[in-house]
């Protein structure tokens, strides 16, 4: 998270649906550079990602709703996700108004993540979304929060609800990362969201979502950082080169809400590997263009 508390109105991360264990996991945000610097790097970044042919596309602005609406769904039960809506001064409230607060939460969550982070997705009807801040980047500057309506949370969540977001979760997720990532904290990649829609699982989306851009941060040296709030999903994690680095608690609640913190270092080893590999093709498409050339007419 970052270190403005009232910037920090754009945490609001967690925990989501895996696809092929069809789980749930959780994540978070980096800090802000308003220059002008900060859009080439967004789209350094995007370009890095749209390179291959593997189906993961960069969301654009005008689908911030959809791919809202699919996170939504694969997080309509996550403990965290629920843990600011869910409050006894909301008991109250029917389903469908909880429901619609959580929607209009994801979406402002999807769209200041498409105005200044990574938001991708891969699979039919965004079966599954992924937001990602790169590194040195985050969205608590005053222009994304408005421009992304997170603004509104302070009018939208209950007297309650206020308190768990902005008194304890907030601070809660920027110590801890702080604490995890030490002199890192602002030079990783962070995995804000993560989740695939009930009709999507079992395909391998989540992993793709997760590899592209893991494997961008082995050719750039850098460690990706996350927060899982589904006891499920560290095994999973740890399958991708995650570790669990230690656990915190939202305590505000009947019931404990827990929060696996995991850790991905560099693979050197893979980024080489890829290097070669991207090399090699770069040569054999060399030769094969040198003997067109050469071929007599």
């Amino acid at each position: 998270m970052e270190k403005a508390v009232a910037a920090s109105t754009l945490n609001l991360i967690h925990t989501n649906h895996l696809d092929d264990e069809k789980s749930t996991m959780t994540d978070s945000i980096s800090t802000v550079d308003t220059s002008s610097r900060a859009p080439r790097a967004a789209n350094n970044q995007n370009d890095a990602v749209a390179a291959a042919d593997d189906g993961v596309r960069v969301l654009q602005i005008h689908e911030y709703k959809p791919a809202a609406l699919a996170l939504a769904e694969a997080f309509a039960e996550d403990d965290v996700a629920m843990y600011f809506i869910n409050t006894p001064d909301r008991q109250h409230w029917t389903a469908a108004q909880k429901w619609e607060l959580h929607l209009a939460i994801l979406e402002y969550v999807v769209y200041a993540h498409i105005l200044k982070g990574l938001a991708l997705t891969v699979g039919e009807d965004y079966g599954c979304v992924a937001l990602w801040m790169p590194p040195g980047r985050n969205m608590d500057d005053q222009l994304t929060v408005i421009r992304s309506g997170m603004w509104r949370l302070h009018f939208q969540l209950s007297k309650e609800g206020k308190k768990r977001f902005f008194e304890e979760f907030l601070p809660l997720l920027h110590d801890t990362k702080a604490r995890t990532m030490g002199a890192r904290d602002d030079d990783s990649w962070y995995l804000v969201y993560l989740g695939t829609k009930k009709a999507s699982q079992g395909q391998g989306l989540a992993k793709k979502l997760v590899k592209k851009v893991t494997d961008l941060a082995d050719a750039q040296n850098k460690a990706c950082y996350l927060e899982s709030s589904n006891a499920k999903n560290p095994a999973i994690y740890q399958r991708w080169g995650f570790e669990v680095a230690r656990r915190v608690h939202l305590q505000r609640g009947p019931n404990n809400v827990d929060l696996d913190i995991m850790v991905r270092e560099p693979n050197q080893s893979a980024a080489r590997v890829e290097r070669e590999k991207a090399k090699t093709d770069e040569e054999i498409r060399d030769i094969v263009e040198a003997n067109l050339a050469c071929r007599p007419c």
